[in-house]
């Protein structure tokens, strides 16, 4: 009797096991990630409960007082252990605690590239309380003034290889900013911060400087380009720097892995997933001021990385190096990012050894974030209905002619099918707020979405375009909207735009991004209405973009146009521009390339474009 019910018990698991395989194929991986996600916010609800706040910050400090001796960041061969990071930090805000008028609130913008005193500083400011803004270091001139002026600083900390870049700007800076600069010799108008570290106190600050009443209280604002427009401070909680320190733990990391990280701090990939997710694990970062695929796998090696963090421009730059004997013999076993192609996805696993790539999607001001925690080439992330349930989305059709979302005849927008490509949105909510912007509400406003299935509600506009497949596979498929995506940076048109604007032969400018063979993302180009009576000057555009905009922000590509097509609201048409790319045998318009070597703007030849199309020419 019981061998006959144990054989049926087994049988009827056999074939619930293969059901669950052939239906349900991945319905363990979801089983696993979901429950570590759910475990992840019960901790955070458990310790509001209990009246305790916990912070990124307070995380670091525990960490810092648990295994104050662990490297913590490794930079150009200096160790910087927990306890070391954590006095330097006491330092810094000893000398602002003493030497300015800073007090708990206030924000400070932050201007540095890569280096342990970027997290000196940010971490000395917020045992202060303050908000730091995190600046691109590629920025200049107007854009990076018009960024001060956004967060509203009352002081700016500017690395000391940057100064010349504040120098430029200092005149026109609002008077009650205080310029602090990170080198021994500064520029007038400017305090050396660096020499008065020397002489600080590195005692702990008590806590009641940075303690917080509420999560949803802004911790630092980062800037991105958006939609439209010049960058925009984005407004981010300590939840979701919380959340995002969890994404390397989510993803499988521990305590004992090293992770490379060479994405640049002012993103929120490199300073809230890569450092803050190695405070999350108590691990150990080794950061690179730039990242170089020719030392790539030597610093991988030489400092036993077991993690590195990636965008997709990275792994194809790798892909594209020599080949060499030693470049399987590392110890990584883990990539996490975002933007990586399928095909170079494939040709880096099959080149580079047994190395999980772990995908991911998300927005620095937004709520909705996927993870592909099942290793599915090509795709962001999974959803199902219990993922839906902790972070809600929608895929709406999307006019590309017009450039809206499209609804229907009662004005509703309308959820696209499976395969097809939608607008990604995400309802806003106590649950899952949308903080928005610093500076005006139209900024805010203009990434909102209002009555989109019924009267009063509002969903976040991600500006990004999705496919969900059968299986419930998301993949990422196109930016919308007056913005484009090269070398891993959101470019704004607009601001390109207003740069070209300034020069006194342009009546008019559109621009736009177009694919290009080999390369993630879109590379910028410029279509240009001449001013009557007024000729193209090559050598002053070029002077003019390389010296207002960042390098991946100048236009690849000039087309020199008589008219330009408008939308049904007067926008410029760009969609048929999209399409027709920078073709000269299908394009009678003049078209410039251009070429860095040479610093100069190009004619676009037969010849020079089937360079670029075979990538023979690298730009």
């Amino acid at each position: 009797m019981l061998l006959s019910w144990l054989t049926g018990l087994g049988a009827g698991m056999v074939f619930l096991h293969f059901v669950q395989k052939r239906l349900f194929p991945y319905f363990w991986d979801d089983f696993w990630f979901l429950l570590k996600v759910v475990r992840n916010g019960i901790q955070m609800e458990m310790c509001k409960r209990r009246g305790k706040l916990v912070t990124v910050l307070d995380k670091f400090l525990s960490q810092a007082k648990r295994q104050p001796q662990k490297p913590f960041i490794i930079y150009e061969g200096d160790i910087y252990t927990y306890q070391d990071v954590d006095k330097r930090s006491n330092r810094v805000a000893h000398v602002f605690l003493n030497h300015s008028l800073l007090k708990k609130g206030d924000t400070v913008a932050l201007l540095m590239s890569n280096e342990p005193d970027f997290i000196h500083v940010w971490f000395g400011l917020a045992k202060l309380g303050c908000v730091v803004a995190f600046l691109n270091s590629n920025i200049r001139s107007n854009s990076l003034l018009h960024c001060i002026r956004t967060c509203e600083p009352t002081a700016l900390v500017v690395g000391g290889d940057l100064l010349g870049r504040i120098e430029e700007i200092l005149p026109c800076l609002p008077k009650d900013v205080s310029v602090w600069g990170m080198n021994d010799s500064v520029p007038q108008g400017v305090v050396s911060l660096k020499q008065k570290l020397s002489t600080s106190s590195d005692e702990p600050l008590p806590c009641s400087h940075h303690v917080v009443s509420n999560l949803k209280s802004t911790s630092l604002y980062i800037f991105t380009s958006g939609t439209t427009g010049l960058p925009k401070a984005a407004m981010v909680s300590h939840s979701q720097a919380l959340r995002g320190s969890a994404g390397f733990w989510a993803f499988g990391c521990r305590e004992d892995d090293v992770i490379y990280i060479t994405l640049p701090l002012y993103h929120s990939a490199a300073s809230l997933l890569g450092v803050g997710g190695c405070i999350e694990l108590g691990a150990t970062c080794v950061l690179k001021k730039k990242f170089s695929a020719s030392q790539f796998w030597n610093d991988c090696k030489k400092y036993n990385v077991t993690v590195f963090q990636y965008i997709g421009e990275l792994c194809r730059y790798l892909c594209k190096q020599p080949k060499r004997e030693e470049e399987r013999d590392h110890q990584v076993r883990l990539a996490i990012g975002n933007g990586i192609r399928s095909d170079v996805w494939r040709q880096f696993l099959d080149r580079f050894g047994n190395i999980k790539m772990c995908e991911l999607y998300g927005a620095t001001e937004g709520s909705i974030s996927f993870m592909n925690h099942t290793g599915k080439i090509g795709s962001v992330g999974r959803t199902n209905f219990f993922y839906k349930l902790f972070f809600p989305f929608e895929l709406i059709k999307y006019d590309f002619q017009k450039d809206e979302p499209m609804r229907n005849e009662q004005d509703w927008c309308i959820r696209v099918k499976k395969g097809h490509p939608g607008l990604l949105i995400s309802p806003v909510s106590t649950k899952n707020p949308f903080l928005g912007y610093a500076g005006s509400y139209r900024h805010t406003k203009s990434k909102l979405l209002f009555d989109v299935f019924k009267k009063g509600d509002v969903y976040f506009n991600t500006g990004d375009l999705m496919v969900q497949d059968q299986e419930d596979f998301l993949y990422f498929w196109d930016r919308i909207g007056d913005t484009f995506r090269w070398k891993g940076e959101n470019v704004a048109t607009t601001e390109v735009a207003d740069v070209i604007g300034m020069l006194d032969f342009i009546q008019e400018t559109n621009v736009y991004g177009v694919p290009v063979s080999g390369y993630e993302g879109k590379a910028g180009m410029a279509s240009i209405i001449l001013k009557p009576n007024k000729s193209l000057d090559l050598e002053k555009m070029y002077e003019q973009v390389i010296t207002s905009l960042p390098a991946y922000a100048c236009p690849q590509f000039l087309r020199i146009q008589e008219k330009m097509e408008t939308t049904g609201t007067f926008k410029l048409q760009k969609f048929h521009l999209v399409e027709e790319g920078f073709n000269p045998l299908k394009i009678s318009d003049p078209l410039y390339f251009l070429d860095n070597f040479k610093k100069a703007y190009v004619p676009l030849t037969k010849e020079l474009y089937d360079h670029i199309i075979s990538e023979k020419l690298k730009f």
